[in-house]
């Protein structure tokens, strides 16, 4: 556990300075998501020294302790380690998922475990002309056909509802894909401490739904979180007209990015497709790492074992 203090746990105040260079940070490294995990009741640990750095933390197998740095910038790594050596997580194992390539890691002392994945990110235009331009062909067809149906596109705050369908449609999604995403108790606890930031777009023929994506915005940017679609809404195109829109809404509040998530070309092409149509770029993650502060004399042999794989692609 660790043991925090109330400064440890307070979102971070907007200094003018912020407002005059506002940073596009990713979602768990925002304020909100600071929000979010308070409520669920694990207050994350913030380093104001290292730009208000988020670290979270999990129990594996109820027994062991490890600290999470996800989606981090990580501008001075070596002053950060030096930070966790004399914090309260100098005996903790910590898990870095920095979002930048940083190979110089290795000869800091971390471990290399996953290379680098790499995810979608959308900028978005205040121009509706440009944001259409910038639609690959394919995508822009799909929009159209989904234009030339009888579709209703609905926008609301995510309903304080566990049992909601889209929950439940996403929970069997997970376990066909077998992949993981957040706890439904911590996606409410996020739109309950974020009043308006949890939008759900659904897209309707007559009064059935066809699909449904929850956007939750942090900051400047925002976050493509769980979407689902039926077979008619795959037919009709849905998912293309639901996420134009929700990009719309996004551009007249004024948000300047989009993250669409993890790109997977091998095992999800469609997906990737879809995400890349919008006229996203790829940006490489810097790939997850660990670094246990009392075993890193004997881990750093380790590290060294293989940096290559770590590496920005050239």
């Amino acid at each position: 556990m660790f043991d925090l203090s109330p400064a440890d746990v307070m979102p971070r105040s907007v200094s003018r300075s912020d407002l005059q260079n506002p940073v596009l940070r990713a979602l768990p490294q925002s304020v909100e998501f600071q929000r979010a995990m308070t409520a669920y009741g694990r207050p994350p640990l913030v380093l104001p020294e290292h730009d208000n750095m988020v670290v979270t933390r999990r129990t594996l197998l109820d027994r062991f302790d490890v600290a999470m740095i996800n989606r981090a910038p990580l501008a001075e790594p070596q002053q950060l380690f030096s930070t966790l050596r004399q914090s309260v997580l100098k005996r903790v194992p910590i898990i870095l998922s920095p979002e930048r390539p940083s190979p110089e890691l290795g000869s800091l002392g971390a471990v290399p475990l996953l290379s680098p994945a790499s995810v979608a990110l959308l900028p978005i235009s205040p121009c509706s002309g440009t944001r259409r331009a910038g639609l690959h062909q394919k995508w822009r067809n799909r929009l159209n056909h989904a234009t030339g149906h009888d579709l209703r596109v609905t926008r609301q705050n995510m309903p304080d509802n566990s049992e909601h369908w889209l929950f439940k449609a996403d929970l069997i999604q997970q376990h066909q894909r077998q992949y993981r995403s957040w706890p439904v108790p911590l996606t409410l606890a996020y739109a309950r401490e974020n009043k308006g930031q949890a939008k759900l777009f659904q897209a309707l023929q007559g009064k059935e739904i066809l699909a449904a994506v929850l956007i939750l915005c942090h900051g400047d940017s925002a976050s493509y979180h769980i979407s689902h679609t039926t077979a008619l809404g795959k037919v009709l195109s849905a998912h293309n007209l639901l996420l134009w829109e929700a990009i719309s809404w996004l551009a007249q509040k004024g948000c300047r990015q989009l993250d669409l998530g993890v790109i997977n070309t091998e095992d999800a092409p469609g997906l990737a497709r879809f995400k890349l149509g919008t006229g996203a770029k790829v940006s490489q993650l810097g790939g997850t790492w660990l670094f246990w502060p009392p075993m890193g004399r004997l881990l750093a042999p380790l590290a060294r074992w293989d940096r290559r794989m770590m590496s920005a692609t050239p």
